[in-house]
């Protein structure tokens, strides 16, 4: 059986160690849990005047392709010990309008990743906030801080190291159980 997750990145830039982070998930996930990244980037700032017969079209596309997903994991940096306003923003549009959230009862989990050695901590738990009240049941163990992450990955985005390869396996192996005990 198959399991669609929706790959949430919080960074916007094109080189993202977030993003690399996350397609190194992917590659290391079990065949039964298809990771498949869901862009935020185009997504206009969330305004409720906008909230018509005919919102943005991406607000429309971002809702769809999450709304035909399973569970959502979150890959994210560290902005001013939160986490960046681009992933806020996509939080918000997805749980409008009102009684309408794509969000609702999806199973997540949160990866943090910094080049520095705190690992995004504040922003990994700043988004734990959020999920609650949209009601994602989120996985707390293992957690995952992924610090000094330009020494883990090679020119191409790429992880070289064995131990950060073999961790990162545990924890999705851990998201599809979690997901398993919290659609059962």
């Amino acid at each position: 059986m198959t399991v669609r997750v929706a790959l949430i990145v919080g960074s916007l830039r094109k080189g993202s160690y977030s993003r690399a982070i996350g397609m190194e998930l992917k590659a290391l996930a079990e065949p039964g849990l298809e990771i498949e990244p869901v862009e935020i980037g185009d997504l206009p700032l969330y305004d409720p005047d906008l909230e018509t017969d005919s919102p943005p079209p991406a607000w429309e596309r971002f809702r769809e392709e999450v709304a035909t997903t399973e569970a959502v994991l979150f890959v994210t940096p560290e902005y001013n010990r939160s986490i960046p306003g681009a992933l806020k923003n996509a939080l918000d549009v997805g749980s409008r309008p009102y009684g309408h959230s794509i969000w609702q009862g999806k199973p997540a989990a949160i990866v943090s990743v910094s080049p520095g050695a705190v690992a995004a901590f504040g922003a990994n738990h700043h988004l734990r906030q959020p999920l609650v009240f949209l009601n994602m049941p989120t996985m707390q163990q293992p957690e995952a801080y992924i610090g000094n992450v330009a020494d883990l990955l090679d020119e191409h985005g790429k992880l070289k190291k064995d131990d950060t390869k073999a961790f990162l396996k545990s924890f999705t192996d851990a998201f599809a159980a979690w997901i398993d005990k919290t659609k059962g």
